[in-house]
Formats: structure tokens, C-alpha cells, sequence
């Protein structure tokens, strides 16, 4: 009896020690499965995402506020700009994005493998199939560029600019307002903005009921319901944007009137 209860503690030490090291076993097989499985990838894919949407969201409310007030959308630039919660909101932001572009050629590229030869030959193409899903990698690439060409335009002269106390053209990197304005005033931006977002309500409208689908929240009776929700949910979104970039563009916004 006695040398059952001087065993138990060391009994108890080990079972603990067996169970912490099965829970970090499943948490790295759970983690190589993200990596290395083309469904893991997808999960990925799809949950990154949806965070992108969420964020989408937010700026394109962020930026309808421009149209009725400077001063309110620059109090917003400030509010955020290189404050830390910012900072640290646009380093987890940026991993996202990296994170969803990775996966995405990855991706493409395993489907590329898959396919081998039948890749070149020439088949006919089920009306069934998206336009959208055939041209996920061109439209990436359309809207990686445009993401590089909207970078340098705001975040560039603003919160990059206040960080590391460089000099931006409008002497203020928080007049978010005034980048707004003066990168509309340009056809050539304007015509790049229209396009860049087009792609990404090809993207989205794909995307959207994809990853649902990914993620097992789809089925035979919410499988269409998910894809007319995506199709009015992203083109609700990409006309907020829109709005914004043409309402300057022809300086109708009524925030103009105010400037």
C-alpha cells in the first residue's frame, strides 16, 4: 500500500508527460497537414480569405466616409496611422496576404503537376465551369499588381512615410483625404483602380462560396444560396470602392464641395 502511493506521484508526472508530448504530436501533425495536403492548403486558403474579406470591408467603409467629409476620413488616418495597434494590425494583415499568395501559386502549381500533358491539349470547356475559377492565377496576378500599385500610392507616403520620418508630397502623411483626391484626379490611376477592381470581384465572387465549400459549411442546398450571398455580399463591396474612386474622379463627391 505504501509503495503504490510513493509510485503515484511519479506515475502522475509521467502520464502528465506522455500527454503533453501526444498534444504536441497532434498539434505538429496537425500543422504538416496545413503544409504539405492539398486539402490542408485550401483550408489555408480559404481562411485567410475570409480575413481578407473582413478587412476589405472595413476599408471600403473607412473609404465611403471620404465622400462626405475630409475631416472625419483624415481623423480616421490619424486615429490609425503609425500608432502601434496600427503597426501591428498591418504586420498580422501583411502575413495574411503573403500567406493566401503563397498558397495560392503552391496550389496552382500542384494543379499544373496534376494535369501533366492534358494541360497543352485543347478540350472543350463545361459551361458549367466560371470563368472566374479558369483564371484564378491571372486575375491573382492582376490584383497583386494593383495591390503594389495602391501600396505606393497611400500606405507608402503615409504610414511607411510617418514611421520612418520620410518626406511625403503632401507634407502631411496623415491627410489621407488629400492622397484620395489628388491620386483620382488622374485618369491613368483612375482606369488602373476601375480594372484592379473588377479583378477582384472576379476573385471574390469565386472565392467566396469556394472557401465555404473548403471549409464544409456548403452542402447540396447551401451550395447555391453561398454563391448568390457571395455574388451580391462582393459586389455590394467592390461598388463601395468604386463609388469613391469615381465620385472623385469627376469631383462629385460631396466632400469636395467642403475641401
Amino acid at each position: 500500500m505504501n509503495i503504490c502511493k510513493e509510485h503515484q506521484p511519479r506515475n502522475n508526472y509521467l502520464n502528465a508527460h506522455i500527454n503533453i508530448l501526444t498534444f504536441k504530436y497532434f498539434n505538429y501533425q496537425s500543422f504538416m497537414w496545413l503544409i504539405n495536403s492539398s486539402i490542408g492548403r485550401k483550408v489555408v486558403m480559404s481562411v485567410t480569405g475570409i480575413a481578407l474579406i473582413l478587412f476589405l470591408t472595413f476599408h471600403m467603409s473607412m473609404n465611403v466616409v471620404a465622400l462626405f467629409s475630409g475631416e472625419a476620413y483624415n481623423m480616421i488616418c490619424e486615429l490609425l496611422g503609425a500608432n502601434w495597434y496600427a503597426v501591428v494590425a498591418t504586420i498580422a494583415l501583411a502575413a495574411l496576404v503573403v500567406c493566401h499568395i503563397v498558397y495560392a501559386f503552391i496550389l496552382t502549381a500542384q494543379n499544373l503537376r496534376a494535369r501533366g500533358n492534358e494541360r497543352y491539349a485543347v478540350t472543350q470547356r463545361s459551361s458549367k465551369v466560371e470563368w472566374a475559377s479558369q483564371n484564378m492565377l491571372v486575375l491573382g496576378i492582376i490584383i497583386l499588381l494593383g495591390l503594389l500599385l495602391h501600396l505606393y500610392n497611400f500606405w507608402y507616403n503615409m504610414m511607411f512615410a510617418e514611421i520612418f520620418h520620410i518626406a511625403d508630397p503632401l507634407g502631411n502623411p496623415a491627410d489621407g483625404f488629400g492622397y484620395i483626391r489628388e491620386t483620382f484626379a488622374q485618369p491613368l490611376y483612375v482606369v488602373l483602380y476601375v480594372i484592379w477592381l473588377v479583378a477582384i470581384w472576379f476573385h471574390l465572387t469565386h472565392g467566396f462560396w469556394s472557401a465555404m465549400q473548403t471549409l464544409g459549411i456548403s452542402n447540396k442546398i447551401w451550395f447555391n444560396r453561398w454563391k448568390i450571398i457571395g455574388e451580391v455580399y462582393t459586389t455590394l463591396l467592390m461598388l463601395g470602392f468604386l463609388v469613391v474612386v469615381l465620385a472623385f474622379a469627376f469631383g462629385c463627391a460631396p466632400s469636395l464641395c467642403c475641401a
